[in-house]
Order: C-alpha cells, then sequence, then structure tokens
C-alpha cells in the first residue's frame, strides 16, 4: 500500500459501497501481532452477519524499519517517516479511524499524528491499555511493563502511566532478557513459544508487588491469546485493549465473550 503514487485517484474507495467509520490498520509491525489483531477485533465485535463487522483496510508493511534498534541506535533508519507515509496513504484510500497495534512504534507516533488530517481519528494502544491497567491496578500498586527493550529505553509505558498518575515497575535485567527470548527468539522467529517461561515471567511480576501486568509488545498479545491465557485477571493485554477502543469508536457493540 505505501508504494501508491501520492496522487493517485484510484487508491480512493467508493464510499457508497463502504460502512463508516472505515478502520485503517498500520500493520506489519509484527506480521503476526497483526494477525492476531484482526482476529480478536472480528471476535470482540458483536455482529450477527458478515456486514454487521467492521470495514476495514490493513497495511501490513512488514519491512519497515526495526522500531526498538532505532530507538537503540541513533544511526538505525528511522520507521517514523514510514509509518507516517502508510498513514496518509490509509486516509487517501478513505480510513476515517486509524490504529497501529505496535506498541514501540508509538515512540515515533508524532509523525504519524502530523501525517494526518482532522477528519481521522487515532486510537493509542498505549492510553487505553494505560487506563485499564491503572484501573485494575489501583492507586496502591503498580503497573509491570512487559515490552521491547526500545519501548522499556524510551518509557513508552512509564511515561503514559506517569500523566495518569499510575506508578509503574520495570523488569530487572534478567526477566527483561527472560521478556526478550519469548518475544524475539520465539514469536517474532515463528519458533515454539514457551507458555511455562511467559507464566513464571507474569508470576515474578505480580510477587513483586505489582497489581496487574502490562503486555506492552504485541508479540506478548500472541501468546497471550493462543497459548490460553486470555481470562487470566493477572494480565492486561494491549492488542485486546486496542480492538475493544477500535469496536467502541466505531460505533459498535462489544460481543458477549469480550463484555467486562
Amino acid at each position: 500500500m505505501s508504494a501508491l503514487p501520492p496522487s493517485s485517484e484510484q487508491a480512493a474507495l467508493d464510499p457508497g459501497t463502504w460502512s463508516a467509520p472505515v478502520v485503517g490498520v498500520l500493520g506489519g509491525l509484527g506480521p503476526a501481532a497483526t494477525a492476531v489483531f484482526l482476529d480478536v477485533l472480528v471476535r470482540a465485535t458483536s455482529a450477527p452477519t458478515d456486514q454487521d463487522h467492521l470495514d476495514v483496510i490493513v497495511s501490513q508493511h512488514s519491512s519497515t524499519p526495526d522500531r526498538t534498534a532505532a530507538i537503540l541506535d541513533p544511526t538505525a533508519p528511522d520507521p517514523g517517516p514510514v509509518i507516517a507515509r502508510d498513514a496518509r496513504v490509509l486516509e487517501r484510500i478513505g480510513a476515517e479511524i486509524l490504529v497501529l497495534p505496535c506498541n514501540t512504534a508509538h515512540h515515533f507516533v508524532r509523525a504519524v499524528q502530523e501525517a494526518l488530517s482532522d477528519r481521522v481519528r487515532f486510537l493509542s494502544i498505549v492510553e487505553h491499555t494505560s487506563a485499564t491497567a491503572a484501573h485494575r491496578a489501583g492507586a496502591e500498586r503498580p503497573v509491570a511493563v512487559f515490552a521491547t527493550e526500545g519501548n522499556m529505553r524510551a518509557g513508552v509505558y512509564r511515561d503514559a502511566l506517569e500523566r495518569i498518575g499510575q506508578p509503574s515497575w520495570e523488569p530487572p535485567r534478567a526477566l527483561q532478557e527472560s521478556i526478550n527470548t519469548l518475544i524475539y527468539d520465539q514469536v517474532k522467529a515463528g519458533a515454539p513459544v514457551d507458555r511455562d517461561l511467559f507464566d513464571r515471567c507474569i508470576d515474578e511480576a505480580i510477587d513483586a508487588g505489582a497489581g496487574v501486568v502490562v503486555l506492552g509488545c504485541t508479540e506478548l498479545s500472541v501468546i497471550f491469546d493462543q497459548h490460553g491465557f486470555r481470562g487470566d485477571e493477572r494480565i492486561v493485554d494491549s492488542l485486546t485493549e486496542l480492538a475493544l477502543a477500535t469496536v467502541t469508536a466505531a460505533g459498535k457493540d462489544i460481543s458477549p465473550a469480550f463484555r467486562r
């Protein structure tokens, strides 16, 4: 999608055949997480027929430069302009709600927001997840953040939680290494997932005093959704929170299985 010429009028969808508001998904960051997001979006929508579901346009731009690499290494390629161009393409096609199912990429979100006109509503996975986590954890206990090295270095969730007056808890080095293994060596690599390792990581954060654990990396959301952790009260899943926010913003009802 990002390769479409800026002047292309053929890219625009026919509004008479699409139900408003059309949702645009800035996907591919990573690919498996986007696929799970779309699946959760369908399951979370109360829709008795195909036509009652959301109309969605997806840019699965998997070759977007690595977000964590850009945060940790100032000489690495900058994904911000790439994601911003994709956002403009989705708006030009006809998206009115835009979502980015990648937490680390929100370090570059200003470029995306500046690329959009006022008619497009951007939903932040970080803001919606932080609000839910703060409510679940309560004021007395911190929210543990499981995320990429880049996300942690940039303080994406720490800053978002701080803005709403919620303390956060960051994993010690050994635990972060285990989280990195789950993200990069298993989910992103398409390798088998160590479910027990994931469970032990969650336990360690809760035992350390965290009220809940935020899965602030959508690769961890893949484990949550596909390996039997959905419904686990220890966890607030960012991909699920974004899906629920999208359904609500588009004026649809949440399906019974996802209602709180």
